[in-house]
């Protein structure tokens, strides 16, 4: 169960090597969390990911998970629950994809949205009823300012965030009452391994900041997390702005 300040003692990481997963968990262990799954296709990165956890203390185990195979998330989920309750689960998998590549090439525009929509739908209803059989839990789920409106730079991967972003809005309405708290987390451009090489966007952040707010918003049962703060307004300024007017601007 959570402590009085909203931190898990049981954690699942769907995308186990996840930088912000990893932050989280890393963030989390420090205060209170002392069990860690890390779910994720079998690597060194998924191993180094779980000895770094345990070298914080933390009781850490792994799954062999795979966005992109959901009749498989049944049977590997259905492990992780059966071994006692999760206090929280991270749904912190994705991709960014190639926009130009993408665009040429249809099949790997569907990978990116079979990965950030359809395997999370899948996953995101397995963990959603195992909570609400438990009684309790929050489902954190990384989304993305991109899903916010759709840009020309990178509107496969910003329409997969539209999807996903939406469906937890609605499971989280689904599941009010029953004791099962969803957090849609909306960070802006994130200084990581998927964005290296980009030009970085204005207002841009850390895995380590996007953990801090998630913590934050965990203490504070928030349904949607924006991070930096700030882009709540930015967007919500610029989901008004025109669209001839907003195809010209450099966004």
């Amino acid at each position: 169960m959570k402590d009085a300040f909203g931190t898990p003692q049981t954690l699942l990481v769907l995308g186990g090597t996840s930088e912000i997963g990893l932050a989280t968990a890393r963030r989390l262990v420090a205060r209170r969390t002392r069990t860690v799954w890390l779910a994720g296709r079998p690597s060194p990165a998924l191993d180094s990911a779980a000895d770094g956890l345990r070298e914080l203390g933390a009781h850490v185990r792994t799954v062999v998970f795979d966005a992109l195979d959901p009749s498989g998330h049944e049977e590997a989920l259905g492990k992780v629950f059966a071994e006692g309750d999760i206090d929280m689960v991270l749904l912190a998998f994705g991709v960014l994809g190639d926009q130009a590549h993408d665009e040429a090439r249809p099949l790997d525009a569907v990978r990116v949205a079979q990965t950030n929509y359809t395997g999370a739908v899948s996953s995101g209803l397995i963990c959603a009823g195992a909570l609400q059989t438990q009684g309790h839990g929050s489902l954190v789920v990384l989304s993305s300012v991109a899903g916010e409106r759709a840009r020309r730079a990178n509107f496969i991967y910003g329409s997969s965030k539209a999807g996903l972003d939406t469906f937890a809005q609605g499971l989280g309405d689904a599941l009010h009452g029953t004791g099962v708290h969803v957090m849609v987390v909306r960070p802006g451009f994130v200084r990581s391994r998927m964005t290296a090489g980009l030009v970085e966007a204005p207002l841009a952040t850390t895995p380590d900041q996007v953990a801090q707010a998630i913590e934050k918003g965990l203490r504070r049962r928030s349904e949607t997390v924006w991070v930096p703060g700030v882009l709540r307004v930015v967007m919500s300024a610029l989901r008004h702005v025109p669209r001839p007017l907003f195809r010209r601007l450099p966004v």
